[in-house]
């Protein structure tokens, strides 16, 4: 395996607005062996033929037969991944022209690095000029099992944290894809927060991400509880699991 190749992983559902622009903002900064692979959990609108239309090799299409979801979407993608080093995308965003280059460069001495973004209207008028301003952030493994603070489309990890993070825990609504793999890669190899805004991030009316970022806000403090729990019994599960 190139020990360099990247694989983008991109969930879709009725993403048809914005998805080109998405591509179009990854595929300069990829190499002829890296590819982006899509996982489209069934789109009712034109977002498969809007890819399609890209008409590049590296784009790799799949439909996601497993429980129709956002984590299961993703867990599809990131099943699909040849790359040693994997990025998250959602469908919507726009990065950065050197994200690429500066998250690869990151990874020589973490195992996964999150960066910062820039938050944006679906006009790209800026909201923020940084998410990590927006709350509260709260650091190392514990941090963020209180309070989630990243988001999965500012991630990159190498292939090892991909390995040990799948399967991921059944319950999808108890266990977000980037909450998850954040997690695994905090109890088990090393992580770094880069503070550098290396996308746009589109909050907008049709967001269908819902990321740990979501989940944290749109429920009670019963489910929270019920939340951590569930990461905290399946990372200890992983742990079992690794020392067998």
């Amino acid at each position: 395996m190139d020990k360099n190749k990247i694989s983008v992983c991109i969930a879709t559902y009725n993403g048809e607005k914005y998805i080109e622009e998405q591509i179009n903002s990854i595929l300069p900064q990829l190499k002829n062996c890296d590819e982006i692979i899509i996982s489209d959990d069934h789109s009712s609108d034109k977002t498969l033929d809007v890819i399609f239309q890209i008409n590049d090799s590296r784009i790799q299409v799949y439909l996601n037969d497993k429980e129709k979801g956002y984590t299961s979407n993703f867990e599809n993608a990131l099943s699909k991944a040849t790359g040693s080093i994997i990025f998250l995308a959602d469908q919507d965003d726009i990065w950065k022209s050197n994200k690429v280059e500066v998250l690869q460069k990151s990874l020589e001495d973490s195992d996964l690095v999150v960066s910062d973004a820039e938050v944006v209207n679906g006009d790209l008028d800026v909201i923020s000029p940084s998410f990590f301003v927006l709350g509260n952030k709260y650091t190392g493994f514990w941090g963020n099992i209180f309070k989630f603070a990243y988001l999965g489309c500012c991630m990159c990890f190498k292939r090892k944290v991909l390995e040990k993070a799948l399967p991921f825990p059944k319950q999808h609504k108890l266990c977000t894809h980037d909450n998850w793999l954040f997690m695994v890669a905090s109890a088990f190899y090393t992580t770094k927060i880069l503070p550098m805004q290396l996308i746009s991030y589109r909050r907008h009316g049709s967001n269908t991400s819902m990321g740990a970022e979501k989940v944290i806000k749109r429920n009670s403090p019963f489910f929270m509880i019920k939340y951590r729990l569930y990461l905290l019994t399946h990372i200890f599960l992983r742990k079992l699991l690794s020392n067998n």
